[in-house]
């Protein structure tokens, strides 16, 4: 049994297709098939079950997952530990991001990593979580960092503990400007702008206080908060956002009241082949949020 055949045996158990999972590892559809093939003939049993175009992993391939899984985590970590301080280590991460003030720390975490190991390259990309969502799916994302909701069964996730909370963007000369913090019963006075990137910000409201979402007096929406501020700034609307995302003196955050819990997600795909820099990515992502 090669380590190259159980790569490409989780390839498939995440993909769940084989055209799909040939295209995530570059190789041909029929080289891949074929390897499966072989390997079912080795160990004596199916491993998937063939509906259609869809792969389902039978209960020996469950169990194989499980030990595949510990074999490439077992590689990896012993590969990083011969390579830990060499600062050779080349590759790239790919991070999806919604908006959220856990960036700083992040960012905190890839600063300390390019001083150890200089040549990997980080990318961010901003969206929602829905789109991100999508981007990992289709391996065009190591990580994501998401809010609820999203479909937990397809991902590996941890916590992560963040700041944020739902406010009130609006001038600082603003008729709303003066109150300490924005009810339900203020709110829905209120014309406001709603971010297109978090689009559980308005779901959020249902039941909020006995306020349903269709209450709110939207003026329109937004998907980058320095495009939001230019808006408000001009006096239209007010813009719902997360605090600490924006410094702007013309501006005033007004926290609401009661607040709105967001849950913040690190999440990778499951099944996921790691590449050395995702591993070291993700390791010092727990070090920072402290989980074990």
């Amino acid at each position: 049994m090669e380590f190259r055949t159980l790569k490409y045996f989780l390839a498939i158990a995440r993909e769940q297709n084989m055209t799909n999972a040939a295209s995530v590892l570059h190789v041909s559809q029929s080289a891949l098939s074929r390897q499966i093939s072989d390997l079912e003939d080795e160990l004596n049993t199916s491993l998937f079950i063939r509906t259609g175009r869809k792969m389902i992993l039978t209960d020996d391939g469950m169990r194989l997952r499980k030990r595949a899984e510990e074999i490439t985590s077992l590689v990896n970590r012993t590969e990083m530990e011969f390579l830990e301080g060499d600062d050779d280590v080349v590759g790239n991460v790919f991070i999806g991001a919604v908006e959220t003030s856990a960036m700083y720390r992040i960012s905190k975490v890839i600063a300390r990593i390019n001083k150890i190991y200089p040549h990997i390259q980080f990318h961010v990309q901003s969206g929602t979580s829905d789109v991100l969502s999508d981007k990992i799916d289709k391996g065009l994302l190591d990580f994501g960092i998401l809010f609820e909701p999203f479909n937990k069964d397809r991902y590996d996730y941890i916590e992560i503990s963040s700041d944020d909370h739902i406010g009130l963007i609006t001038r600082a000369d603003s008729e709303y400007a003066n109150y300490e913090y924005i009810t339900p019963e203020i709110l829905k006075n209120i014309p406001i702008l709603y971010s297109t990137r978090q689009k559980a910000y308005v779901s959020l409201y249902d039941g909020w206080g006995g306020l349903n979402s269709e209450d709110l007096n939207i003026a329109g929406s937004y998907n980058f908060i320095f495009n939001a501020s230019l808006l408000v700034e001009s006096g239209f609307g007010n813009a719902l956002a997360i605090d600490g995302l924006l410094h702007n003196d013309s501006l005033k955050y007004i926290p609401l009241k009661p607040e709105i819990p967001l849950t913040l997600f690190f999440v990778w795909k499951k099944f996921q082949f790691p590449s050395m820099t995702s591993e070291i990515f993700l390791s010092e992502i727990k070090k920072e949020f402290d989980i074990n």
